[in-house]
């Protein structure tokens, strides 16, 4: 049993038993969180994603025999890596992930929560939302009425896993909702953004339209979106990317690179 590096939200583990031997992740989350009850009804509804996603082994959704809600899920092949010195081949390989991820039949989903809905009442109370909140809010209504799709709702570097360059599996189930497609797109280019820089988001885009074999309507709009989302929040990211292995990246990193993907994104709305 070990700690795995990656994720504040929840504390996960690596669990090997014997006779036979079985590897499984448990993940562990505050009390009080509906978080390992919806991970779990997910994964359910995923029945593992052709691999890309784990199963579902168990769930203590009310903490009554870890102390904690917690679930225990199938281990993927891979590891977290966000250190890759290819961060364009990174890049692709996320838009190309990402892209069969949205490609999950709707029908399947309809008892997933709406995306969009439980992004509004996140935000409601969020105060300061910097310089695109007021563009966001006379348009972002176009966001909104858009095709919905299978979301992960937190897809970024840190969520997949690796094995020989190769990325192999979606990790953190617990807020995939059916949104439009820009969502989960704008929060990886934001991670890209912060990570590796504006080039790396472009090409993550461009594999992602590739294979998905349609634009992203409203793209600038949806990265205001992300950047309005995490506008008061993005120097609290820091603890995920040292833990992964970014520890060259300082809080002042984050809210400046943030800052000016802001100031370009705004320029081609105007």
């Amino acid at each position: 049993m070990r700690r795995l590096a990656g994720g504040t939200h929840a504390a996960t583990h690596l669990l090997r038993t014997e006779r036979p031997t079985v590897e499984m992740v448990l993940r562990r989350f505050p009390s009080g969180d509906n978080a390992a009850a919806h991970e779990a009804h997910v994964l359910t509804v995923l029945d593992g994603l052709d691999g890309w996603a784990p199963r579902l082994v168990d769930v203590d959704p009310d903490g009554r025999r870890f102390g904690e809600p917690a679930i225990l899920i199938t281990r993927l092949p891979g590891r977290a890596d966000i250190t890759s010195a290819s961060a364009e081949t990174t890049a692709a390989q996320l838009g190309r992930a990402l892209a069969r991820i949205h490609a999950v039949p709707i029908a399947r989903l309809s008892t997933l929560r709406d995306g969009m809905v439980a992004a509004a009442t996140s935000s409601a109370h969020a105060g300061d939302a910097g310089p695109a909140a007021s563009i966001l809010a006379a348009h972002g209504h176009r966001l909104a009425g858009q095709r919905l799709v299978l979301t992960h709702y937190d897809y970024w570097s840190g969520n997949v896993l690796w094995q020989e360059g190769a990325l192999t599996g979606i990790v953190d189930w617990s807020g995939a909702s059916r949104a439009p497609r820009g969502f989960d797109v704008s929060w990886c280019r934001l991670d890209l953004v912060l990570l590796h820089g504006p080039i790396a988001a472009e090409v993550f885009l461009n594999a992602y339209q590739e294979a998905a074999g349609e634009a992203v309507p409203d793209m600038a709009l949806w990265d205001l979106f992300a950047l309005t989302n995490s506008h008061r929040t993005v120097e609290t990211w820091l603890p995920n990317y040292h833990d992964l292995g970014r520890t060259d990246l300082t809080a002042a990193d984050l809210r400046k690179r943030h800052t000016d993907w802001a100031k370009g994104r705004l320029a081609t709305t105007e």
